[in-house]
């Protein structure tokens, strides 16, 4: 190898460039794991309790969540070496993936409440009836 190859500024150069694509393919990855929004509107069941169910799977973010995780680490990286020149929209798309990953997983929770509130207030029901 010549010296010119190894001079910092071009090493530190490409490493910035790995780096941000690092974050890129994170980010796309994990945009491509986002449920796709006819999975949460669209559902097939027999009743309420698997109308919740099938909402509740297709709620899950783990893949999401593990990607904007690996983006986010990659652009702190970045960020505290001052490896990007521009980071702006990095932080841009990672901020609007995480907005949406918090919306899911919000909505995951909720459906779980209520997913285990349903079949109990079916029940008292039931009770409430059959003490008529």
């Amino acid at each position: 190898m010549s010296q010119s190859s190894l001079d910092d500024d071009e090493l530190f150069g490409e490493a910035a460039e790995e780096m941000r694509a690092d974050v890129e393919e994170h980010l796309d990855a994990a945009r491509a794991e986002l449920p796709e929004s006819d999975a949460i509107w669209d559902v097939d069941a027999d009743n309420t309790l698997g109308v919740l169910n099938a909402l509740r799977s297709a709620l899950d973010v783990d893949d999401v969540e593990a990607h904007v995780r690996d983006a986010k680490k990659a652009f702190v990286m970045g960020e505290r070496a001052d490896a990007f020149e521009d980071a702006d929209d990095l932080e841009a798309h990672l901020a609007a993936v995480e907005d949406v990953l918090a919306d899911l997983e919000t909505a995951r929770e909720q459906v779980g409440e209520l997913a285990s509130t349903v079949p109990e207030l079916r029940s008292a029901l039931d009770d409430a009836h059959d003490d008529e």
